[in-house]
């Protein structure tokens, strides 16, 4: 946990062109698009059974709650900021937004699971699809959302979720052997052997992007940008340098932009050994996201 507010305070002093707002908490409703309305109250009351909390990984508390809203309301807020939705009618686009924790991807529709309550990235996804169609009614097409997640742990409950919703690409690049062991199928599911290197991942991760261009054609990237892909991870198995998450990071912001396409990005998972080392992952990416933020910032001038 003490990753978050080490991030925080070195975007406070290193990366001072970054906004920083405090995260809403999401609503039952906002929730409810994705969660089933039982789960929501349960979780909210803290009756869910005991089986149940020992999936999830967290104790009940109603700071756990709070936060799990928050960490939803966060990754909610920043696709509203990407798509130009967070105000006015003639709201500017950003491009690019972000939450500092999110990616809690393990959740599905009725249980949590892998230290997530509520799954961020889908809910964000039918809030903007709907909010969208609400601002643009029939003057533009319905909005598609390509969710490309790149924590090293698979999205199963974001691909239990969309499994037949054709209006969401779910794509996950996560370790072949690592957590879930039983996972759920993904629109792009590419396995990974434990140990990938920076070379074997990029290429992967370039076949991925051209099989999402082939097969699919977003309005909005959900980019999970998950640390535990880095070599240092204590959960990750991966091979990946600080160099090659630079570059992974480098590839999906540049693919989103040369398409035009607004980003929303959660920070998913990192377990480092030293998490001075998690945070600098992390501060790579956002190092990287600012740079193309600016690049939206001349066009939407």
């Amino acid at each position: 946990m003490a990753k978050y507010a080490r991030l925080r305070e070195r975007m406070g002093f290193e990366l001072l062109k970054v906004e920083m707002h405090e995260a809403p908490s999401a609503t039952d409703g906002e929730l409810a698009l994705v969660h089933s309305p039982s789960y929501i109250s349960a979780v909210t009351s803290g009756s869910l059974p005991a089986v149940a909390m020992r999936e999830i990984g967290f104790p009940w508390s109603v700071e756990m709650v709070e936060r799990s809203r928050r960490s939803t309301g966060a990754t909610i807020a920043a696709a509203r900021a990407a798509l130009g939705l967070h105000g006015a009618a003639q709201a500017k686009p950003e491009g690019i937004a972000a939450n500092m924790a999110g990616g809690t991807h393990h959740a599905s529709a009725d249980k949590g699971g892998g230290f997530c309550v509520f799954n961020d990235a889908a809910v964000a996804a039918r809030l903007m699809q709907a909010e969208w169609a609400r601002r643009h009614g029939r003057q533009r097409p319905a909005l598609k959302v390509a969710i490309i997640d790149l924590d090293v742990h698979q999205g199963n409950g974001t691909a239990s979720i969309f499994r037949n919703d054709d209006s969401v690409f779910t794509l996950s690049m996560h370790g072949a052997h690592n957590f879930p062991f039983r996972k759920e199928a993904s629109d792009l599911d590419v396995d990974l052997p434990d140990g990938c290197n920076d070379a074997d991942y990029l290429q992967a991760l370039e076949h991925a992007l051209d099989e999402i261009d082939r097969r699919f054609q977003p309005g909005l990237v959900i980019y999970l940008a998950g640390a535990d892909p880095f070599k240092g991870d204590r959960l990750g198995r991966l091979s990946l340098s600080f160099d090659g998450l630079e570059a992974r990071d480098r590839r999906v912001l540049d693919w989103a932009w040369q398409r035009r396409m607004p980003l929303a990005m959660a920070m998913a998972g990192g377990y480092g050994v030293h998490i001075d080392e998690t945070v600098q992952v992390q501060m790579n990416t956002y190092k990287v996201a600012l740079a193309y933020w600016q690049q939206w910032q001349r066009i939407t001038a």
